[in-house]
């Protein structure tokens, strides 16, 4: 083998080996992404493996955020599924009793502060009626 194939070879392992990496770091996000929204549900009275079925876990985080489960469907509409979106994580951190910086928190960093509202203190207070 020349010097150019030796090279492309270890080219393309060192991409296979940053592909791996990334998966595992991945893999790890979504599992704690899980884990806190399991904790989540289960603080306001859902069941925890609601959070494992692809669109029944969107239909119980609206119903526990606005307490109309069927407003994830206009998740679906262009252009109001992002708005739908950033506000449900609002409207969650208010059912939990947090002030607006947790929701910027839920939008930006949601994996993270799915699990401090999962394993942290804050308990279920609802939807407001407003």
């Amino acid at each position: 083998m020349g010097n150019y194939e030796t090279q492309l070879c270890n080219a393309g392992a060192a991409g296979g080996a940053a592909i791996g990496i990334y998966s595992i770091f991945a893999l790890v996000i979504a599992v704690v992404s899980l884990v806190g929204m399991w904790k989540v549900f289960v603080k306001a009275g859902k069941p925890g493996w609601a959070c494992l079925i692809p669109f029944y876990n969107l239909y119980c985080l609206f119903e526990i955020s606005f307490g109309s489960g069927w407003l994830f469907l206009l998740i679906a509409v262009p252009c109001v599924g992002i708005v739908m979106g950033i506000l449900c994580m609002f409207k969650l951190a208010k059912a939990f009793g947090q002030g607006i910086a947790f929701g910027f928190g839920l939008w930006f960093l949601m994996p993270i502060f799915m699990i401090i509202l999962g394993f942290g203190d804050a308990q279920y207070v609802g939807v407001s009626k407003e």
